[in-house]
């Protein structure tokens, strides 16, 4: 489904603001991975979502999204198959269109509708975006007409989740898409992901800096340090571990202790 292979990227390269943020990294998601990802702040955790979406041409490697090498693709076409979730409720939503208006343009900007993008939202398309308006249990399907911008920062983020969603795409990337909301409106976000994710078997790569939520979701942790992965485990081995278990596995394979507080008080 997703393969990276010794994908490396250098910013600045030959002055003092030199930073290597992805080293030889190598990764392969099979079709239904939900794979959760932790790290300390500059593991290179964004910069490996920024290189899967397109932000920026990779200095060496390989990126095959679904059967295709995506490696030199620009970013608006690889939106199409890649939807995307940011820690900032703001991003992903056009504040003074409708909730209707956003749904639209998420639904018609996908390959199979592209050759529709500036078509009229039909009343079928109208009665499907209730319908999964409904999912998020936020009685959104009754305020289709109200402004996004309107919406608290729980209500984008789910709507943000469903627009990314609501036609599969091929990989789903969050990037720490419940940082920035309150504990009780971040738990019903994540259950919501959950419900999503496992229920419509998306492949998804969701970046976290709660260790406890990285072993409880999906079907397999990676960490990484200096844009390196430096663990990756799924399965068995994995549903035994404790935070105490994975943060003594991250000490072993990367050399040293995670130095991130946000991550050690989750």
């Amino acid at each position: 489904m997703l393969e990276l292979k010794q994908v490396s990227k250098t910013f600045n390269p030959g002055t003092v603001n030199e930073k290597t943020a992805l080293e030889g990294v190598d990764l392969r998601l099979e079709p239904g991975d939900f794979v959760t990802i932790v790290g300390s702040n500059g593991a290179g955790k964004s910069t490996l979502f920024n290189a899967v979406a397109g932000d920026f041409l990779i200095d060496a490697g390989s990126i095959t999204l679904d059967g295709a090498d995506i490696t030199y693709q620009p970013a608006y076409r690889r939106s199409r198959r890649i939807g995307r979730l940011f820690q900032d409720p703001m991003r992903g939503t056009a504040p003074h269109m409708t909730i209707e208006e956003n749904l639209a343009l998420a639904y018609l900007r996908t390959a199979k509708h592209q050759s529709s993008f500036f078509s009229r939202v039909s009343k079928a398309d109208k009665a499907l975006f209730r319908e999964q308006l409904a999912r998020l249990g936020m009685g959104l399907e009754d305020r289709m007409r109200q402004p996004v911008g309107l919406l608290s920062g729980g209500q984008r983020q789910a709507l943000t989740l469903l627009m990314a969603t609501m036609v599969p795409p091929k990989l789903l990337l969050l990037d720490e898409h419940t940082a920035a909301l309150d504990p009780g409106t971040a738990e019903k976000v994540l259950r919501l992901t959950r419900e999503i994710v496992e229920g419509d078997r998306l492949t998804c790569l969701m970046i976290t800096h709660n260790m406890k939520n990285a072993l409880e979701l999906g079907n397999r942790t990676l960490m990484m340090d200096g844009g390196r992965i430096v663990l990756d485990i799924g399965g068995t081995e994995r549903a035994g571990l404790t935070v105490e278990d994975l943060l003594e596995r991250f000490r072993a394979g990367a050399g040293k202790g995670l130095d991130n507080d946000r991550i050690l008080l989750s």
